[in-house]
């Protein structure tokens, strides 16, 4: 496996997507880009800028079921890409026990950044899909964050605009 870190969460001006950027910290740097909904990336951004809501979100949810759980994420491991879909899991430990969890790529980071968990990348996925990637390290942190803003930004819209009638199968 390779560590890796969440080294933003951006925007795709093509396809106007967010796109999570997980960074190898060491060796080649190289990057690999996973494509997540506004949703999700919206509740990384939230994790990141440290944003209180009044009622927990979904992941601060699970945050707190595996905590009143005794249960502890040891580490998030993004997995594999089967038919464009990547895939990744909780790899848990409670009283000595280890369990796998299965996850999307979002949920899962989303659960790592609140967890402090750290992340890593199956390394037949990082060499197949991994890419070497110039990102600007110049004032990193308040770009990061304007991100986010954009993010968070873009979600408040997304939430504002939708109708019950919307989810109407």
């Amino acid at each position: 496996m390779v560590e890796v870190r969440l080294r933003a969460v951006r925007v795709d001006l093509q396809s106007n997507t967010p796109v999570l950027l997980l960074q190898e910290t060491e060796g080649e740097g190289r990057t690999l880009p996973i494509f997540i909904g506004t949703p999700e990336a919206a509740a990384i951004a939230y994790a990141l800028q440290g944003v209180a809501m009044p009622r927990p979100m979904t992941h601060d949810l699970i945050r707190d079921i595996l905590s009143s759980l005794e249960v502890s994420v040891e580490r998030v491991v993004i997995t594999e890409l089967r038919s464009s879909t990547y895939f990744a899991e909780l790899q848990l430990l409670r009283r000595g026990e280890r369990m796998v969890v299965s996850s999307r790529p979002s949920d899962a980071v989303a659960v790592a950044v609140r967890t402090s968990s750290p992340l890593y990348v199956a390394d037949d996925l990082m060499d197949a899909e991994g890419i070497l990637l110039s990102i600007e390290s110049a004032d990193d942190d308040d770009e990061e964050e304007e991100t986010s803003d954009e993010l968070v930004g873009q979600f408040r819209q997304f939430l504002d605009s939708i109708k019950p009638e919307d989810f109407a199968g």
